[in-house]
């Protein structure tokens, strides 16, 4: 199954029922049907955002035009295909289907607009994408102020039982006419620009938001934010942070604050006190793409972690590589001796999650669980798929 969101628009709940079936037979994971943009609308913003919308619908009609502006600037939408714009829409899908037939992994960025390109006969460069100027540094601000930056969510798991215990969060940007774009779009403004303050709390406070909503639903989540090693040197940012969880009343042992050792000790002992004191309101602290550097171990020896992540570059090809389940069983074995839990990222096929299991691992991250994911989304599919668990 692809993991692809599709919503048809159609005139009659027959003719879309058909072209959803032939969807789903084809390997597309969730597909939906809507007959009016009422229910369109209504079920988007209940269930989260879909990646593609195809719209079976004339184009011309007002109704149709304007529920596919609010759609497109509100973020609800990856991209939308008019089969209108096509003799045949289903080859497209087809097309599509047959290009990530051999992944495990969601639409890629970039993927969605080739196809709107084809049908637009609009050019594209020789990576098959629609050309996308960098943002600029006013963009940027523009879409902090205009609340376009969403927080998507991708679950950490347990490996023996499929459990979701911890979820990631990851910046999206919801551009009004460009779709969702990918944190590579945006993400070196923001650092550039001494943004990425103002970008950790508003991911906080959607973070924050979403227990609550878990909590409703029965169960505890904690939720995991990257943090820049840049951040820890300003004094102010562990008791902004309290202040945060204090107005939701919520401890700070639901939160994970997920750190790469780039740049950890450039300023030793400021950076050393504000980890100190996150690990004293309760947060836990995870160095993230462990093994991706030269002084993880040193890092390891120096700063208040309780969490090693380990780089999805270990995954790959894990099946036939000793050295990387060599790897693997070191990093798992150091993390027991050090009293750390360890996740593997980048699982992607059962056959990895199977050998890790072989060698003792029991947390992991990747498409194999599920793609990143909207906080609607994610309560839905936790309900539906998994449910939640307040342990490894």
């Amino acid at each position: 199954m692809l993991p692809l969101r599709i919503l048809v628009l159609a005139n009659q709940t027959s003719s879309g029922s058909r072209l959803a079936s032939r969807l789903r037979q084809a390997g597309c994971q969730e597909v939906f049907v809507a007959t009016e943009s009422v229910q369109a609308l209504a079920f988007l913003e209940q269930t989260g955002a879909v990646d593609i919308t195809l719209c079976d619908l004339p184009v011309e009609s007002a109704d149709a035009q304007a529920l596919l502006q609010i759609m497109s600037r509100s973020g609800l939408t990856g991209s939308i295909i008019s089969r209108t714009l096509s003799i045949d829409m289903l080859s497209v899908m087809a097309q599509l289907i047959s290009t990530l037939g051999n992944s495990s992994k969601p639409l890629q960025p970039g993927t969605s607009q080739l196809l709107l390109a084809k049908h637009l006969n609009q050019p594209v460069n020789e990576l098959g994408l629609l050309p996308v100027a960098p943002a600029t540094e006013e963009e940027v601000r523009r879409a902090l102020a205009g609340h376009q930056l969403h927080t998507y969510f991708q679950p950490k798991f347990n490996l023996q039982t499929g459990e979701v215990y911890s979820v990631e969060a990851l910046a999206r940007w919801h551009h009004p006419f460009k779709g969702v774009l990918p944190p590579s779009m945006f993400m070196p403004v923001i650092e550039r620009c001494g943004l990425l303050d103002e970008l950790l709390f508003l991911q906080l406070e959607q973070c924050l938001r979403l227990q609550h909503k878990a909590i409703k639903q029965g169960g505890d989540l904690n939720v995991a934010l990257n943090l820049h090693a840049g951040q820890l040197v300003k004094p102010e940012l562990t008791s902004r942070i309290q202040s945060i969880l204090m107005a939701h009343d919520l401890p700070g042992s639901g939160l994970t604050f997920e750190l790469t050792e780039t740049g950890l000790l450039e300023e030793p002992v400021i950076s050393l006190e504000s980890l100190v004191r996150l690990r004293m309101m309760g947060c836990s602290l995870s160095i993230d793409d462990f093994g991706a550097g030269f002084s993880s171990l040193q890092r390891l020896c120096q700063l208040p972690f309780n969490e090693i992540k380990l780089d999805g570059e270990f995954v790959r090809g894990l099946e036939n590589d000793p050295r990387r389940r060599a790897v693997i069983s070191s990093t798992l074995a150091l993390g027991e001796a050090l009293g750390m839990s360890v996740v593997v990222e980048g699982i992607e096929t059962e056959d990895q999650r199977k050998v890790l299991l072989e060698l003792g691992c029991k947390q992991g991250q990747g498409y194999l669980c599920a793609r990143p994911m909207s906080a609607a989304s994610l309560l839905n599919w936790l309900e539906l798929h998994r449910g939640f668990t307040t342990s490894c």
